[in-house]
């Protein structure tokens, strides 16, 4: 017989947290989140079940019937976007523009679809002529773009121009609101977007595992209308409809615990009024920026594609990343990250989202930043 592991009581770390996410969770969302369990099909849970739909379409800004958590993270809710809406077959256009692109493309191919590029630089957003362009070159079904790309710190403008060139041709498009959902101006109606998906983990403050996910009436129809079945049976929206449409009839046991956290991160976000949320964070972000801007460091995008939620720092020549980070997290318990994919080894990430947006977090991030900056000779 095995015996059982010798093991410490557990003590995780409680670092500031920085990064590109997780963010820091609110102390109200982690209050709820050792609130008695529940069955998945009680009726309590089922209200909470609609409140927390109520509460997504305010925040994607839609009227859609369609706008649920997804089990899992927010890779997850991207995995059920494109499983779902493309098929065998789709032409499915991706940008280039950033590590989160690339995840498009390749959940596009899992899933049966042809993939087609539109080009832009990391850390540019998409122009909408060579949208158009690509438009006309590969005809595609179905247009992925990333509102907020957490790779770069680039913000995709003119998000209206984009749908408005997939929709006179035909295609559906699929926006990551990841970076962006509960902390940026995001406007699933009023910019036509078919389909959107966010984590948990960012803006919204919340611990991942249940991730936003919202579909319109026009690709929902497309859904269940498949020649062909959903190639995951998890994120299936045609037998997911049972059990968050009207029937509430059994698909899986959600994770009860993730879906009051969900809701109490949507409330907060409710009190404070998106709008006044949206202001927080560039106001946040701007104290950020310019604080960063006296110590001499540049961000990685343009100003004009700034994201206020994800701030992309340029490493000065001679700065080590690596050690740059780990005596930011051994001296101050702060974490932020590396860049990631073309930018690795360039920049740092800086986040600047949800409950973790505020001014003493932004006044330790810097204070950290220079003195680690400082054990490596660098004077700004």
């Amino acid at each position: 017989m095995l015996t059982p592991p010798e093991t410490e009581p557990l003590t995780p770390e409680d670092r500031t947290l920085m990064g590109p996410g997780p963010s820091e969770v609110h102390p109200r969302v982690l209050r709820v989140m050792s609130a008695p369990l529940v069955g998945h099909l009680d009726d309590s849970f089922i209200e909470i079940m609609n409140e927390v739909q109520d509460l997504l379409r305010y925040v994607f800004q839609t009227e859609n019937q369609w706008a649920i958590p997804v089990s899992g993270t927010g890779s997850a809710a991207m995995e059920a976007a494109f499983a779902n809406v493309v098929e065998p077959g789709d032409t499915v256009l991706v940008p280039t523009n950033g590590y989160f692109g690339g995840r498009m493309a390749s959940m596009a191919e899992r899933a049966g679809g042809e993939v087609a590029y539109v080009d832009a630089p990391w850390g540019e957003p998409l122009k909408p002529a060579v949208v158009e362009d690509a438009f006309h070159q590969h005809d595609p079904d179905i247009f992925g773009f990333v509102h907020a790309e957490t790779s770069t710190g680039a913000l995709q403008p003119n998000v209206p121009e984009l749908t408005d060139i997939a929709h006179e041709h035909g295609a559906y498009v699929i926006a990551d609101s990841v970076t962006s959902l509960g902390g940026v101006e995001f406007r699933v109606d009023e910019w036509d977007i078919d389909v959107a998906y966010s984590g948990a983990q960012k803006c919204l403050s919340c611990p991942p595992g249940a991730s936003p996910l919202t579909l319109n009436d026009r690709t929902m129809e497309k859904v269940l209308n498949r020649d062909t079945e959903v190639r995951s049976w998890y994120l299936d929206l045609s037998l997911l409809e049972g059990y968050w449409g009207d029937d509430r009839s059994y698909h899986h046991t959600a994770p009860i615990t993730n879906i009051y956290a969900l809701r109490e991160a949507l409330q907060l976000v409710a009190e404070e009024g998106l709008e006044a949320r949206w202001e927080r964070h560039e106001a946040m972000a701007t104290q950020l920026k310019q604080g960063l801007e006296a110590l001499g460091l540049e961000l990685n995008p343009e100003d004009e594609y700034w994201l206020p939620s994800l701030n992309a720092v340029r490493i000065p020549d001679g700065i080590d990343e690596s050690a740059l980070l780990s005596d930011m997290q051994a001296d101050h318990n702060l974490e932020v990250a590396s860049g990631l994919g073309d930018l690795e080894g360039e920049i740092i990430r800086i986040g600047c989202m949800g409950y973790s947006a505020r001014t003493s977090n932004i006044e330790l991030v810097l204070y950290a930043l220079e003195d680690a900056l400082r054990n490596q000779g660098y004077e700004p």
